[in-house]
């Protein structure tokens, strides 16, 4: 979702009428520190980190032209490389 729906993060199905950007992010957010234990300090902040590296980043580039958003897409991918990592460990 985070990658369809990027940079805005507007649901364009009507599913979701409320989903923007904000909600998008305090998602996030909120489900890394529910596996914040699960991840260690360490691995938790990191991510937390990438995750407002890739918000900014989504936010400089509301119209997906200057390439911001492909640097935030970059960090998504990142971030599922830390995640797999450990997978097998949670």
């Amino acid at each position: 979702m985070m990658m369809l729906d990027s940079p805005t993060f507007i649901d364009k199905t009507g599913y979701f009428p409320g989903r923007n950007l904000e909600i998008a992010f305090y998602e996030l957010n909120e489900g890394l520190k529910l596996l914040r234990r699960r991840l260690g300090e360490e691995r938790y902040l990191r991510l937390r980190a990438m995750s407002d590296r890739m918000r900014a980043h989504f936010e400089a580039d509301p119209d997906d032209k200057t390439g911001d958003s492909l640097k935030g897409r970059e960090i998504i991918h990142e971030m599922e490389d830390l995640l797999k990592l450990r997978a097998g460990k949670f």
